[in-house]
């Protein structure tokens, strides 16, 4: 008599088919290794944080509807006559790539809300990385170890701003024309290389027949790819360095308090995902942005009537438009200086916004690594440089938009321009020195706030006679946010003679970064916070009143 019995199992190793290829997989891959170590990393809560959040999803939006535009979008100059449903350009001639664009918006099931989802995902996209960067600029999250994160989100933004200008030059309607025109003018500024530079662009001379293929290819597959790989970057370094944290109790350089990457942190992020995509496309469906049947197609003969580029483009625009229009002539040659030095500019503002880490590190001497954010307050200079940076790229959008603001608002456009150029020198340093002054304003209330507490609102009368406000002791987390920032003290040069009474030698490079330091951390600059003795010193002798 014989018995059937299953075939015997190896010791340790799982039946089971998924659990057999999760093995086999981590066996090769090492995942389970790196997802024990990272999916429990933790992830502090605070709403600022959810600006980078709403960046990345942005982007992913872009990306998915961006990819559904490209099944019927045909990125040809080749001239077809339109016969479409749409009557007003019945008729018109125009280029492929704007019949498709028709096309998209009027027979394309949700084509036109696809449209709309990308365009306004696009704008908040660049804007959301502005606020993010504003962010980590008032906060001093870019400081060491996080430099070359602060290179890759700018880089971002600047790869942005261009993706989202070769995005909207794609349908070839009179308005975009009109701005790929602005820029083929600032292009042929460029001394002795600039007319190269467009006959390269645009296949010859504009508007050629190749530029919206070439923008095309760049505005799909080159600037997309490099903003990708740059956005898995920032993210892997997010998590190499840990998150920033806002000071607290139980906060310190070394930890961070929050909630894990699973499951918590992760089912916030994933409702928040969808949070975003709806409120993007309840703007797209309610709010329409670029109506190109409106405004027909491009021709190099017209002009659209209040041509405006995309906000974050206003920047540049405003530059160009309150230059004066100054030329020079020399050797047979015209170099036109009112577009030149506003296409200098721009780069040049640019550049220093990403240098800034390595600038503030070097004038303050900071060398060490940083986890806890500063409060803008505490560090007024900084906090200066970020408002006089955005109060003149307000400035400048008023200046690119000052025919519109002129009919809108009856005014005389020379008058507009002028006060843009005199707003361009005289309002930044302005908005640095108000800036300052009430970040010193608000230290010496926190300073107050630790000595003698808080103001109840409660009138006490004293047995003389006397009345007084009544001040309620802050609790020791409040206390701990007020007190627990570091005050760096300026670099100092030492003693002006060594040891032997000899004058001593200090380089002008030192000189000049001892004199800024003094003007980031100089008495002028902070409020010295109240010291342990100075608080012991009034609540134990005086009490709170």
């Amino acid at each position: 008599m014989s018995t059937t019995t299953d075939a015997p199992t190896r010791r340790g190793r799982p039946t089971n088919p998924g659990e057999r290829v999760a093995e086999w997989t981590d066996g090769r891959l090492g995942l389970y290794k790196l997802a024990k170590s990272n999916l429990r990393k933790i992830f502090p809560d605070h709403w600022s944080f959810m600006l980078g959040e709403v960046c990345l999803y942005s982007f992913v939006i872009l990306i998915l509807t961006g990819v559904y535009l490209t099944l019927f979008f045909h990125p040809s100059m080749n001239e077809v006559v339109y016969n479409g449903p749409y009557a007003p350009l019945d008729g018109q001639r125009m280029s492929e790539a704007f019949a498709s664009t028709v096309h998209i918006s009027f027979e394309v099931r949700g084509g036109l809300l696809v449209r709309q989802i990308h365009h306004w995902a696009a704008l908040i996209f660049i804007a959301a990385m502005i606020v993010h960067m504003m962010r980590v600029f008032f906060t001093g999250a870019f400081r060491k170890p996080r430099e070359l994160n602060w290179l890759f989100g700018w880089t971002l933004l600047f790869l942005g701003m261009f993706t989202g200008f070769t995005g909207y030059s794609l349908p070839d309607d009179l308005l975009s024309g009109t701005g790929v025109r602005f820029m083929e003018g600032a292009v042929l500024s460029t001394p002795i290389v600039g007319t190269y530079l467009s006959m390269f662009l645009f296949g010859g001379e504009f508007p050629g027949h190749d530029f919206v293929s070439r923008f095309y290819s760049v505005h799909i597959l080159l600037l997309p790819g490099l903003m990708a790989g740059l956005l898995v970057a920032h993210l892997i370094l997010v998590f190499f360095h840990k998150h920033t944290q806002f000071p607290g109790a139980g906060k310190t350089e070394k930890n961070v308090v929050g909630s894990p990457l699973l499951p918590i942190y992760t089912a916030k992020a994933g409702g928040f995902f969808f949070l975003v995509f709806g409120v993007i496309a309840a703007i797209a469906a309610i709010a329409t942005i670029n109506p190109i049947w409106a405004i027909g197609p491009y021709r190099p003969d017209q002009v659209s009537t209040g041509a405006q580029p995309d906000w974050y483009m206003g920047f540049s625009e405003g530059l160009i438009r309150v230059m004066p229009g100054w030329e020079i002539r020399a050797w047979g040659h015209t170099l036109v200086l009112g577009v030149f030095i506003p296409l200098m500019v721009f780069p040049l503002v640019m550049m220093a916004i990403a240098v800034y880490p390595f600038i503030e590190s070097w004038v303050t001497g900071d060398k060490s690594e940083h986890h806890l954010l500063d409060r803008p307050r505490n560090r007024p200079v900084r906090t200066g440089f970020g408002v006089a940076w955005l109060t003149l790229y307000f400035v400048l959008l008023i200046g690119g938009g000052n025919d519109l603001i002129a009919t809108h608002f009856h005014l005389s456009i020379n008058a507009i321009t002028w006060f843009v150029r005199v707003a361009f020198f005289l309002a930044p340093p302005a908005a640095f020195w108000v800036t300052k002054r009430i970040c010193l304003g608000l230290q010496r209330r926190d300073r107050d706030k630790v000595l003698h507490g808080r103001e109840s609102g409660i009138i006490k009368r004293l047995p003389h006679g006397e009345f007084i406000e009544v001040h309620e002791p802050l609790s020791q987390q409040q206390l701990h946010v007020l007190t627990a920032h570091v005050q760096p003290q300026p670099l100092d040069l030492g003693p002006e003679t060594d040891e032997n009474g000899v004058a001593r030698k200090v380089s002008p490079v030192a000189k000049v970064q001892a004199r800024l330091s003094e003007g980031f951390y100089g008495e002028h600059s902070q409020i010295p916070k109240p010291t342990v003795e100075e608080y012991e010193e009034i609540t134990s002798g005086h009490g709170h009143h």
